[in-house]
């Protein structure tokens, strides 16, 4: 059976009182929607009261869990700083591990918590952000508390980092951060994070390719001016305003 939420005419159906599929006990629900294709759910959410609460229980991820992720059942006792959450929140943690970052080892849920964790912060903390955060000693703690080394460690902050700034919606809170994380240069990923260059390189790719026609005249010279004088060369894409 293949749900499909794309005109309130099935919506309406679907609601009614008259409708079998209306009548079906929670579990069932939860066996229908698990077959259902994770871009639609958000749509199958709004379609009723009930479904909405069932998609805030942890019992319909509980089964998402077991379900798409059978070894995370398995996992060993969580370390570091940063929390694993509920199991909606490992789902979100894991499905991320999958799809961005290709993992399949005994780290992928860190990882995917650890990138979370950080796209929060970026998106939704005040600035100026944490000082943790910014320097990334929160985030290497975590890989380090799992037995990583420091080098390891580093490599995959790094590679969070790399995948959180490509991720960011172009919205004006993603654009004064990364205009912060610019200006801060050293700052946010100091020695010894070992692709620090690559992190601060697509920062400022970010803000002038996506982000250009935010800036104001004055802004963008002085960050052209500090680009040139971290990076030497820059990219032709980066000039003109």
């Amino acid at each position: 059976m293949i749900l499909k939420m794309t005109d309130t005419d099935t919506a309406a159906t679907l609601i009614s009182a008259d409708c079998p599929f209306a009548k079906l006990p929670d579990h069932l629900l939860i066996e229908i929607f698990l077959r259902v294709p994770i871009s639609d759910w958000g749509q199958i959410s709004c379609v009723k009261k009930q479904w909405a609460k069932l998609f805030q229980e942890e019992c319909l991820w509980d089964a998402a869990l077991i379900r798409s992720f059978p070894l995370a059942g398995q996992a060993k006792r969580w370390p570091g700083p940063i929390p694993r959450g509920l199991s909606k929140r490992r789902y979100a943690a894991l499905y991320v591990s999958k799809q961005i970052f290709s993992l399949h080892d005994e780290i992928d849920e860190i990882v995917g918590h650890t990138y979370l964790f950080l796209r929060e912060q970026l998106e939704v903390s005040p600035m100026p952000l944490p000082s943790g955060i910014l320097h990334g000693t929160i985030i290497a703690d975590q890989f380090i508390a799992c037995g990583k080394s420091q080098d390891k460690a580093y490599e995959l902050a790094s590679l969070i980092w790399l995948a959180v700034i490509d991720n960011l919606e172009e919205t004006e809170q993603t654009f004064s951060v990364l205009k912060r994380l610019a200006l801060d240069g050293e700052v946010f990923l100091p020695f010894p994070y070992s692709r620090s260059y690559n992190v601060q390189w697509r920062v400022f790719e970010r803000l002038f390719t996506d982000f250009r026609d935010c800036f104001n005249h004055v802004d963008y010279y002085d960050l052209l001016s500090l680009a040139k004088n971290k990076f030497q060369m820059i990219p032709s894409a980066w000039l003109g305003y």
